[in-house]
């Protein structure tokens, strides 16, 4: 692993005067390609401070989305009022809303002026699990945020993180995690009619907070 891609800040813990070290993943984590930020970034960690509150999950699901080479992606027929933090500066939030229903959590990849992002589908509750449980109440807690309306309305987030620095600390943000290696399945993207000839959906096998398995996979 590059350590290079990390950034070692200092964060304070909500509820605590005491400071820790952690690390921040860093804007050359994102300013790659796609594809491969989605691989990496599962095992990692999403930070969300919500008042006092420290809400966490570990990344078990992904899905990347690239430009005008992706017929599946929001970016495909150019820049757009909603699609401009596809084409920003990598390490930011694009948070958007859908069906009518919930809001989707990504993060921007690739070198800015070409677009990309990260689709965060699932995570594994680490932190502040009765926290989300007052956000998503009346379900089980594996159903807390194993999908990607459901881990936005858990960790509260909505339209007012769009484009927020993930790089820093804040409100949001993401953190590494380096001593853990996960093993990695692939399938076609969710709730796609184009671009399906793409693995492009990764996640943890085996990891019950994922959204949901596939019977025919592929594993790197």
């Amino acid at each position: 692993m590059d350590y290079g891609l990390y950034e070692q800040v200092q964060v304070r813990l909500v509820g605590d005067d005491s400071l820790v070290k952690s690390s921040i993943l860093s804007r050359a984590f994102y300013e790659r390609g796609s594809v491969t930020v989605a691989k990496e970034l599962l095992g990692k960690f999403v930070v969300r401070v919500v008042g006092r509150n420290r809400l966490v999950g570990r990344i078990v699901e992904v899905e990347a989305y690239r430009g005008f080479d992706d017929p599946a992606s929001h970016a495909f027929r150019g820049i757009t009022p909603r699609t401009t933090p596809m084409f920003g500066e990598p390490g930011h939030a694009y948070v958007y809303f859908t069906y009518g229903n919930h809001y989707c959590f990504n993060v921007t990849t690739e070198r800015t002026g070409v677009a990309g992002a990260v689709l965060i589908r699932a995570l594994e509750p680490v932190e502040g699990l009765n926290v989300m449980k007052r956000f998503r109440p009346h379900v089980s807690t594996l159903e807390i945020t194993n999908g990607p309306g459901k881990l936005t309305k858990a960790l509260c987030i909505d339209k007012a993180l769009n484009k927020i620095d993930l790089t820093k600390c804040g409100p949001l943000f993401l953190r590494g995690n380096d001593s853990e290696r996960v093993d990695i399945a692939c399938s076609v993207r969710i709730g796609i009619t184009a671009g399906t000839d793409r693995l492009w959906r990764f996640f943890v096998p085996g990891n019950p907070y994922v959204s949901r398995f596939e019977r025919k996979l592929s594993r790197t």
